[in-house]
């Protein structure tokens, strides 16, 4: 049942280390594409005021989040729940504090990224609360590294759907959804966090 990514061990320290900044005191945090789980027990236990809420399309990946969470001493990680943020209108949750998004925009269609920003902005513009993503962009002025531009291959060729974004669309993106950037954060392994807040 338990799925795992490599990559999880080597990212959560930094990640938890924006989220410190960015994630409100207490209240409810809606963790889109949660993928194997494993951020999601981990974040839950770095925030034990905060009721950690984690989602993602895949019946492999709620499978692997409901084992981990049988593992999980605390009482504020829910039940995984099924969302596909393409479908921002079907969102089986309608309020949240804060939404999280890890490694899910360059590995699905941009639909995808169109459903996450019109749900953030339906869920989070009365709450001002953060829309956090997190992964490897694109962005103007920055020089992508070699292996993101391999990354980038790969990613077209297992999908032409798929693909690393540029930040500067997120950022239109946004806007059009009445949320605007307010935070760029660079971390390891060149993946960055953006965050976006409405107004």
């Amino acid at each position: 049942m338990k799925q795992h990514a490599p990559a999880t061990l080597r990212n959560r320290e930094p990640i938890v280390e924006v989220l410190a900044h960015e994630l409100p005191a207490s209240g409810s945090v809606l963790e889109i594409a949660a993928g194997t789980g494993e951020h999601a027990v981990f974040f839950a236990e770095h925030f034990p005021a905060l009721a950690w809420q984690p989602t993602d399309p895949s019946a492999e990946a709620l499978a692997s989040i409901a084992a981990y969470r049988e593992d999980y001493a605390g009482t504020n990680l829910a039940a995984p729940l099924l969302l596909d943020a393409a479908a921002p209108d079907s969102w089986p949750v309608t309020a949240a504090d804060a939404i999280v998004c890890i490694n899910m925009v360059h590995i699905s269609p941009w639909q995808a990224t169109e459903g996450l920003m019109a749900g953030a902005a339906r869920l989070l513009g009365a709450t001002g609360g953060p829309l956090i993503l997190y992964g490897p962009y694109i962005e103007a002025g920055v020089e992508t590294a070699p292996s993101n531009l391999e990354f980038d291959a790969s990613l077209k060729a297992r999908n032409p759907l798929w693909g690393l974004r540029e930040a500067e669309a997120l950022d239109r993106l946004a806007a059009q959804n009445g949320l605007a950037r307010s935070a760029r954060y660079a971390l390891p392994a060149n993946n960055i966090m953006l965050v976006y807040r409405a107004g």
